[in-house]
């Protein structure tokens, strides 16, 4: 593994952290349930105004054509900052490189430079109740008369679906034909007559994520993406980002930042000297630094051209067990006041430790279920069998 920074890597990172100085992140998180809209929308366009939104883009498209390495010292810093992650991160992240690979040049003119800025939001539109890992099975359908699309069904779990201008929208345009083909992606203005955003609320009492209704929503025939009944193609484009944008780098920094608040406590509190205080603030050091490694595993074999391959599920795995047990570990050092919530004025941190305990039970389904990842590690790392079914 390579932990050596190049010289102009070691330039971009300290370019980064200049600026960070001379513009202060907000001291708010995404998570705050969007009561913050218009800051965070303030902090998006303060960042693409020294171009650090979609530093991975193409410089034509307004990026930085930056590398897998500065895109990990890109998250790394905004993450030690305490930046709140951008509002905007599913146009940047999955919206852009779609468009940027089968958008038309007036589709890129007209919306590329606006998710960068900020000024338009998007979310994605593509789970459903009955169409959720077979993707490919969603029923909601999108018929064209003359040059408009109306489409009407229903999507869930889609984040930011409240606060989006545009929708990424798999529809199908064509039923008669197998499943895969008849699917074409529109943009779907949010705001357009037939559209009812829900939000879900979840275990931590946000609604990050929402379902949406709509009741023959007209969709210009100019916001199809790509071609007509190829929207599976289409789709692969921005499923492909949406795993290939990895987080893992930002979430290192987050739980050296917990591992950290977790010993200033323990030390503050008098508690450090207990046998099994520091037992459980030593596991934490391991957790972070295991993660490290990790991480700089697959940013060296990224950097090689490899391919990552099962070894994910182990990654994935591994953040999901750190996750858990660092909001343990709190519960343990802090008692029960860490179960305090933001809306109590007695709450530790800010009410961070109630929040991460609730949310870290959800890390082993997000991005694949741990049944899964233990399954894919079994059969594809280790070489066991299937289990007989039947």
């Amino acid at each position: 593994m390579d932990f050596d920074l190049s010289r102009s890597d070691l330039v971009f990172r300290d370019e980064l952290r200049g600026w960070l100085a001379e513009h202060r992140p907000p001291d708010i998180d995404v998570a705050s349930d969007f009561r913050e809209v218009e800051t965070l929308r303030e902090w998006q366009r303060t960042l693409a105004g020294g171009r650090w939104v979609g530093i991975h883009w193409p410089v034509e498209y307004g990026g930085r054509g930056a590398s897998l390495v500065q895109v990990a010292i890109y998250n790394e810093e905004l993450a030690r900052a305490r930046a709140p992650q951008i509002l905007g991160r599913a146009g940047v992240n999955l919206v852009g490189p779609t468009l940027m690979a089968y958008g038309t040049d007036e589709q890129k003119e007209r919306w590329l430079a606006k998710i960068l800025s900020a000024e338009h939001i998007w979310c994605q539109l593509f789970s459903e109740p009955g169409a959720g890992s077979d993707l490919a099975g969603l029923s909601t359908r999108a018929e064209r008369r003359g040059d408009t699309y109306y489409v009407t069904g229903q999507k869930v779990w889609s984040s930011y679906a409240k606060v989006a201008d545009f929708g990424i929208c798999l529809a199908r345009t064509d039923p008669d034909a197998p499943k895969h083909r008849g699917i074409s992606m529109l943009s779907l203005p949010m705001d357009a007559p037939g559209v009812d955003v829900r939000p879900l609320r979840q275990i931590t009492g946000e609604s990050e994520f929402n379902e949406v209704f709509f009741d023959e929503v007209p969709v210009p025939a100019d916001h199809l993406i790509g071609v007509e009944n190829d929207g599976w193609r289409v789709a692969g484009t921005t499923l492909a980002n949406e795993r290939g944008t990895s987080f893992v780098w930002k979430e290192q920094v987050l739980h050296e930042v917990a591992r950290d608040l977790l010993l200033q406590r323990a030390l503050a509190d008098g508690r450090f000297d207990e046998p099994l205080v520091r037992q459980k603030i030593a596991q934490s050091w391991i957790d972070v630094e295991i993660f490290r490694l990790h991480n700089a595993r697959t940013l060296t074999r990224l950097e090689k051209g490899e391919q990552i391959g099962p070894e994910s599920s182990m990654v994935k795995l591994f953040w999901t067990q750190t996750t858990q047990r660092m909001a343990e570990h709190a519960g343990a050092i802090i008692g029960p006041d860490a179960l305090r919530t933001a809306e109590d004025p007695l709450a530790v941190d800010g009410g961070r430790w109630a929040r991460a305990m609730l949310w870290s039970r959800a890390a082993s389904i997000a991005g694949g279920s741990s049944e899964i990842q233990h399954n894919i590690i079994a059969e594809r790392i280790l070489g066991l069998p299937r289990e007989p079914r039947g």
